[in-house]
């Protein structure tokens, strides 16, 4: 018994569902393009096999966790690290089977057909994965993690994966790339430059952070000029490693266009920590704006991943740190939030800014009309919470009629979890193909064009928009 249907996410019409299937034969077996993610570096530079099947399914991955916490699992029984170093499973198999008894809890979501996908198609499984045959899994995974065939670079080669970007702070040394390319390996992982530690004055140890960058450039970074010159040389030194793009995680889309002398009050405001909520939005919006210009300069995609309510709930954030699943949707503004940047650097088609949403009022409303019209703006794909296929779907139903399909920026997975990423894709590839097919049907689009807009959005629009 296979756990998925072949013929999933494909539309309930017989006609729509056979064109669907066969524009996907036709872009299921293309090389992966993985431009944003969090995959971590060191995996590749090390090529070391993964632990056990908990540290690779369970423990780092926050849409799995999430779930089992919103039933009342404990993290730390589940092995998530503790921000003060205290006691937490690390039975592998314990937790483990906590996960396999909870399985149900994932019953039509994403997180399930990604995981069933990984089973099926990596590890060979052909029953449902429960409390009875948690021992059966556990085992035959361990087993196969050992083994040459499964280490993180056979597992690039097996996955079809053209290149994959990780995701980088400012203050990163980049040793496990540098690592990478002293190897001799011939994958492709490069960096992307996420500098918000210091461009966001409200992150913790901002001024720290900003000094630190100054001794690594060797500008003085007390100064705006000096600052700004820092953010260059690393932004430079991050393109030695391949880098294509910068990222860009703020609370609120805003932007803003400064005066140079305003803006360098602003950031000694910053620096002495005398910054109110309004002054901190109010910098990282300018920042957004310089980076633009310095994208002008270097040629670096900038991506805007506005609109998480970051660490919602304050007991889990002391206990466990950032990042483990406690961010919130909120609502975001574009029309008046990018207004500044694309007034300034908007219709200058060399620069490639991609913008994503976690706030779906906004696509149809905002979104599409803005890159239907001004060169420099590009739209992510459905993101975090909407990579789903219901997210998609829509993402295309209200971008396409006023963006079309080449002001999108194709797929990306944006995932931690490594042995998801093929699933993501497979995903991404079924519903834009199921959506194709419909347009066909309904007389929207002809069948010649719709096998083209299927290589694009798989593989070519990716590849276009990261300048990969």
């Amino acid at each position: 018994m296979a756990l998925l249907d072949k013929d999933r996410l494909f539309p309930i019409d017989s006609g729509a569902r056979g064109l669907a299937r066969a524009l996907y034969e036709t872009v299921c077996t293309l090389p992966i393009i993985s431009p944003h993610g969090h995959t971590d570096p060191r995996w590749y530079a090390t090529n070391d096999a993964f632990p056990d099947p908990a540290q690779l399914f369970v423990t780092p991955d926050h849409y799995v966790f999430r779930m089992l916490c919103s039933q009342g699992i404990a993290l730390t029984d589940l092995g998530v690290p503790r921000a003060d170093g205290g006691p937490t499973q690390t039975d592998g198999r314990k937790i483990w089977q906590l996960f396999a008894q909870n399985y149900h809890l994932f019953r039509g979501t994403p997180s399930r057909m990604w995981l069933d996908h990984a089973f099926e198609t990596i590890f060979g499984f052909d029953t449902p994965l429960s409390g009875d045959t948690a021992d059966a899994y556990y085992d035959r995974i361990a087993t196969a993690l050992a083994t040459p065939e499964f280490r993180p670079r056979a597992l690039y080669d097996r996955f079809k994966i053209e290149v994959i970007s990780t995701t980088d702070g400012a203050l990163d040394d980049l040793g496990w790339h540098q690592q990478i390319r002293d190897s001799g390996w011939t994958g492709r992982v490069i960096p992307a430059y996420r500098p918000d530690a210091v461009v966001d004055p409200e992150f913790d140890g901002f001024a720290r952070n900003v000094a630190q960058l100054g001794e690594m450039t060797g500008e003085n970074t007390a100064t705006w000029a000096g600052y700004l010159a820092a953010h260059r040389a690393r932004r430079a030194y991050f393109k030695t490693f391949g880098c294509t793009s910068s990222d860009h995680g703020h609370a609120t889309a805003r932007t803003m266009d400064l005066p140079q002398d305003q803006a360098a009050l602003l950031f000694e405001k910053a620096l002495r920590g005398e910054c109110t909520a309004e002054d901190a939005d109010a910098f990282r919006g300018q920042m957004l704006t310089e980076m633009a210009r310095m994208s002008l300069e270097d040629g670096l995609v900038l991506q805007i991943h506005p609109g998480s309510r970051r660490n919602h709930s304050d007991p889990m954030l002391a206990m466990f740190g950032r990042d483990k699943g406690f961010d919130i949707p909120g609502r975001t503004d574009y029309v008046a939030a990018l207004r500044p940047l694309l007034n300034a650097v908007g219709m200058d088609p060399r620069l490639s800014v991609i913008v994503f949403t976690l706030d779906e009022t906004a696509y149809a409303r905002e979104l599409a009309p803005l890159a239907g019209v001004y060169p420099a703006l590009k739209l992510g794909p459905a993101w975090w919470f909407h990579d789903s296929p219901e997210g998609m779907r829509r993402f295309r139903e209200m971008t396409t009629e006023t963006a079309g399909f080449y002001n999108t920026v194709g797929f990306n997975d944006d995932t931690r979890a490594y042995l998801s990423i093929p699933a993501r894709h497979d995903v991404a590839r079924r519903v834009d193909c199921a959506f194709l097919a419909t347009l066909v049907r309904t007389g929207r689009l002809s069948e010649t064009d719709a096998y083209e807009v299927a290589h694009d959005l798989a593989y070519r629009l990716a590849k276009q928009a990261y300048r990969l």
